[in-house]
C-alpha cells in the first residue's frame, strides 16, 4: 500500500560546517556610581546571575537552531568576565516570548557596557507549501563570515548589582537572517547573522511571568533523583541529526511542598529516564525550584522523545509528520528536520501547564479525531528501531503543548468571564499555510483566525493596550473546536511586525 502523505522534504544544509564567529558590541555609556558607594567598592561585590534565552520573533521560521560557545561582558572601565564557556545548544523558535536558563554565574558587580559572544552553528528551518500541493521543508546553515558578523546588542548599560539577577539573551529572528521564500528555495542562500539583545531582568521574590523568572515548558529527561526526592536534574534534548548542533543544557531543580505533580502522584515516582515537562522559578541564589512537574510517559525504557508542530496528519492511515525542535533517545540519529510517525495506538493527552481548561466556554479537547497541522505537540515512543509504511515510528504519548502565534487583533469581545480577542495570522503561519494539505480529514472553516481566551491569570507582558489592529505574540494551548481555533492563553507579548 502507498502512502498518501505529500512529503517534498528539501534541505538545503551543508553539513559540516562549524565556523565560530565573535559577536559583539559596545555601547558607550558613563554612569554615576550610586549614592553611598564608589565605582572601586561596587566591583569588588558580586551577584549571582542566571542567563536565560528567549526569542522575538514572527511564524516565518518553524525553527532556529544555535549553539551559544560562550559569553563574556566587559565593564565601562575596560575589565571583561566570562559568563559562560560550555557549549549551550538552543531551539529558539520554541522560546518565543518564554525563556529556558542557560547557566548561572557568580559575576563581579559593575556596570557593564558591551557583550561578545561565540556562536558555532546556526540552522534556520521553515515549511512551507509548494505550487504543485507537496510540503515543503527548507533549511540551511547559511553563510557566516566575520566581515558581516552577527551582535549583541546592549539596550543600556548594565549594572550588575545586588545579590542576584537575570541576564535576558534573545535572539532577534527578523535581524538574524535576511528575506526568504520559504518554498522558492531562497532559505539555503540566506545570510545567517545572528543578533542578540541582551538586557538585565529583576527576579522577583516568587515569579510569575518570563519577564521576572518564570521558566515554563521546560523539556528533556530526568538524569539522577535525589535520595528523599528532593531534587532532580534533566538534560535537555537536541536539535535533529545533520544540523551539527551539540551540547544539550542539564538543570539541576529542587522539589518543594507547593510542587504539583503530573502524570505522577510524587517525587517518589520520578525515575531516571523519565520525561519531563517542568515549569521552574529561579530563586533569589540562583536556583531552580520546581512549580510543576510534568511526567508523560513512566515508562522509561527504551524511550525516545520529541517534540515540534505538526505538518501534517493522515487520518485515515493514521501517520502523521512533525518538524521536530527537539529530542532525545536511541532513534535520535534517525529522526530529521521532518519526521513521519504512526499513531493508530497513540494515547492522547492536554499539558496541565494551564489549569483553568474546564472554566473555558468550549470544549477544550486534543485527540486523534480533531488535531491539526500547525498544533505543538510533544511525542514519546519506545520503538527499538525505524520502519517503513504505514509503520514508522509508533508513538506511545501524543501530549499538545502550549505554542506562540504571532498576528493581529481584528476584534475584541468577551465570553464566559474570558476577554476574547479574534486574532488573524498571516498566511506562511502552518495553520492556514498547510490547511489544504490533501488526505486531511479534520478541516478548519478559518484557518487563518485563532480565538484567543484570557482571564485573570493570563500574563499581558505587552506594553501597549490591545485593540484591534494590534500586533501581539499569544501563548498558550490552541485547540480544535469543531473547525475552529481557540487559544486557552498563558501569555501576551508585544508582537513582531508580519
Amino acid at each position: 500500500m502507498r502512502s498518501s502523505l505529500s512529503l517534498i522534504h528539501r534541505a538545503s544544509i551543508s553539513s559540516g560546517l562549524r565556523l565560530a564567529l565573535v559577536l559583539s558590541a559596545g555601547l558607550a555609556a558613563t554612569l554615576t556610581t550610586g549614592c553611598g558607594g564608589s565605582s572601586s567598592s561596587t566591583a569588588s561585590a558580586n551577584t549571582v546571575v542566571t542567563v536565560l534565552a528567549t526569542s522575538t520573533a514572527n511564524d516565518q521560521l518553524t525553527q532556529f537552531l544555535v549553539t551559544l560557545q560562550s559569553l563574556t561582558l566587559t565593564s565601562q572601565s575596560g575589565k571583561t568576565v566570562t559568563v559562560f564557556s560550555t557549549p549551550q545548544s538552543l531551539e529558539f523558535k520554541h522560546l518565543n516570548g518564554t525563556v529556558e536558563p542557560l547557566t548561572t554565574a557568580t559575576i563581579p558587580q559593575d556596570v557593564y557596557t558591551s557583550a561578545t559572544a561565540t556562536v558555532e552553528g546556526g540552522f534556520p528551518v521553515c515549511v512551507g507549501l509548494e505550487s504543485n500541493g507537496g510540503m515543503l521543508t527548507n533549511g540551511s546553515i547559511g553563510s557566516y563570515t566575520s566581515a558581516t558578523g552577527a551582535t549583541v546588542n546592549l539596550p543600556g548599560p548594565i549594572k550588575v548589582t545586588g545579590s542576584s539577577m537575570g541576564l535576558v539573551l534573545d535572539l532577534q529572528f527578523s535581524k538574524s537572517i535576511s528575506s526568504f521564500s520559504c518554498v522558492s528555495d531562497t532559505l539555503g542562500q540566506a545570510a545567517i547573522t545572528p543578533t542578540f539583545s541582551l538586557t538585565p531582568m529583576t527576579i522577583a521574590e516568587q515569579p510569575t511571568n518570563s519577564a521576572n523568572g518564570l521558566a515554563t515548558g521546560l523539556h528533556g529527561l530526568i538524569g539522577t533523583v535525589a535520595a528523599g526526592g528532593t531534587s532532580f536534574s534533566a538534560t535537555s534534548a537536541y536539535g535533529p541529526t545533520g544540523q551539527q548542533i551539540s551540547g544539550s543544557i542539564t538543570w539541576q531543580v529542587n522539589i518543594g511542598g507547593s510542587t504539583t505533580f503530573q502524570g505522577v502522584t510524587g517525587a517518589s515516582q520520578l525515575v531516571p529516564g523519565q520525561p519531563v515537562d517542568m515549569d521552574v522559578a529561579i530563586q533569589q541564589d540562583g536556583t531552580l525550584q520546581a512549580t510543576r512537574v510534568a511526567v508523560y510517559d513512566t515508562n522509561a525504557s527504551g524511550l525516545t522523545i520529541a517534540d515540534g508542530l505538526l505538518d501534517e496528519v493522515v487520518a485515515s492511515e493514521p501517520i502523521l509528520n512533525v518538524a521536530v525542535d527537539d529530542y532525545q533517545g536511541p532513534l535520535q540519529n534517525g529522526l530529521n528536520v521532518s519526521s513521519p510517525f504512526s499513531f493508530g495506538n497513540a494515547v492522547f493527552q492536554t499539558s496541565g501547564q494551564l489549569a483553568n481548561q474546564k472554566a473555558l466556554p468550549f470544549t477544550a479537547s486534543f485527540n486523534e479525531s480533531n488535531m491539526v497541522n500547525g498544533q505543538n505537540v510533544f511525542i514519546t515512543t519506545h520503538a527499538a528501531k525505524f520502519s517503513q509504511f504505514p509503520i514508522y515510528v509508533p508513538i506511545t504519548t501524543i501530549t499538545l503543548l502550549p505554542q506562540t502565534i504571532n498576528g493581529t487583533v481584528n476584534a475584541v469581545s468577551s465570553s464566559g468571564g474570558f476577554t476574547t480577542y479574534t486574532v488573524t495570522l498571516a498566511p506562511y503561519d502552518l495553520f492556514p499555510d498547510l490547511a489544504v494539505l490533501p488526505g486531511q480529514t479534520t478541516l478548519l472553516t478559518n484557518p487563518s483566525s485563532v480565538v484567543v481566551y484570557a482571564d485573570s491569570n493570563t500574563q499581558q507582558l505587552n506594553t501597549d493596550h490591545i485593540a484591534v489592529g494590534s500586533v501581539l505574540r499569544f501563548n498558550g494551548l490552541i485547540f480544535n473546536d469543531n473547525g475552529r481555533l481557540r487559544m486557552d492563553c498563558a501569555q501576551v507579548n508585544n508582537g513582531v511586525a508580519e
